[in-house]
C-alpha cells in the first residue's frame, strides 16, 4: 500500500537581504513509498532533502505539485490543506525526528517522550511504560528520566528526540539524520528501530549520512541531486 505520493513538487527560498533573489533548491520531486519501505533520500548537503522533508511534515510549504500522505483509508495532499488539518494529520499518521531537540523547557525526560506517546494514539499509562522502555533501550539512565534535557549532552538529547519519534506506531516516520550525534552502540539500536517499524508496516522517509546505517536499513535510495533546477 502506497503511504507517500510526492508528484511534480517545487520548492523555492526568497532572499529577502539580497534584495528579493528567488533561490530554486527543488523541482519535480516525484516518488512513492509504500508500507514496509525505508527510502533513502541520497546526495550531497545542500541539495534539499531536509527541505523535502519538512514539506513533506507541513513545515514548507510547496511551490508545485503534490505531497500526498496516507491518512487511513485515503491520501490527504499536505501541500493544499490548512494548518489545523496538519497538526490533526501529524497526531494521527506522521512522526518526524529532526536533527535538534525542541521541546518545552522545564519538562523532564521521560514526561517529553510520554507525552509524545499520549499525542500518537497511546494511553497515559501506556506512555508512560513506552517512554521508560526506549528510553531504557536507548542508554538515557532512569536518573536523568526526571530532569530537563536542555543541559544534556548533544547525543542524549538526540536520543530523547528518537525516543519521542518511536515511541508511538506512526503509519509514517520522516527521519532527518537520525544518528548523526550517537555513537555505535545506539547507531545500532536506532537501525533495530527502524527495521522493527518496518515490519510492522511503516513506511520511512530518512536521510542518513553514516553509510553503514544507509546500507542496514534502506529499501532503496533516491538521489535527491537529479530534481535540482538546471
Amino acid at each position: 500500500m502506497r503511504m507517500i505520493e510526492i508528484e511534480g513538487v517545487a520548492k523555492s527560498f526568497t532572499l529577502h537581504l539580497r534584495d528579493g533573489a528567488v533561490l530554486w533548491v527543488l523541482s519535480d520531486v516525484s516518488f512513492t513509498a509504500s508500507a514496509g519501505d525505508c527510502v533513502v533520500l541520497g546526495g550531497a548537503s545542500g541539495m534539499g532533502k531536509s527541505s523535502l522533508l519538512r514539506m513533506i511534515f507541513g513545515n514548507y510549504a510547496a511551490d508545485a505539485g503534490q505531497i500526498r500522505v496516507r491518512d487511513g483509508a485515503g491520501l490527504v495532499d499536505v501541500a493544499s490543506v490548512g494548518p489545523r488539518e496538519i497538526i490533526a494529520l501529524r497526531k494521527r499518521a506522521m512522526g518526524y525526528v529532526s536533527q535538534f531537540l525542541r521541546v518545552i523547557p522545564r519538562v523532564g525526560s521521560a514526561e517529553i517522550v510520554a507525552r509524545a506517546g499520549v499525542d500518537g494514539g497511546l494511553a497515559p499509562d501506556a506512555a508512560r511504560r513506552a517512554a521508560e522502555a526506549l528510553l531504557q533501550r536507548l542508554d538515557i539512565a532512569p536518573a536523568l528520566w526526571r530532569l530537563p534535557p536542555a543541559t544534556f549532552s548533544g547525543g542524549e538529547q538526540q536520543r530523547i528526540n528518537l525516543a519521542r519519534g518511536f515511541v508511538a506506531p506512526r503509519p509514517i516516520m520522516l527521519l532527518d539524520e537520525p544518528t548523526a550525534s550517537l555513537d555505535a552502540t545506539n547507531r545500532r539500536v536506532v537501525i533495530e528501530l527502524i527495521r522493527e517499524a518496518k515490519q510492522a508496516g511503516s513506511a520511512i522517509l530518512g536521510i542518513f549520512h553514516d553509510e553503514d546505517v544507509r546500507a542496514a536499513v534502506a529499501s532503496r535510495i533516491i538521489d535527491i541531486s537529479q530534481f535540482k533546477p538546471r
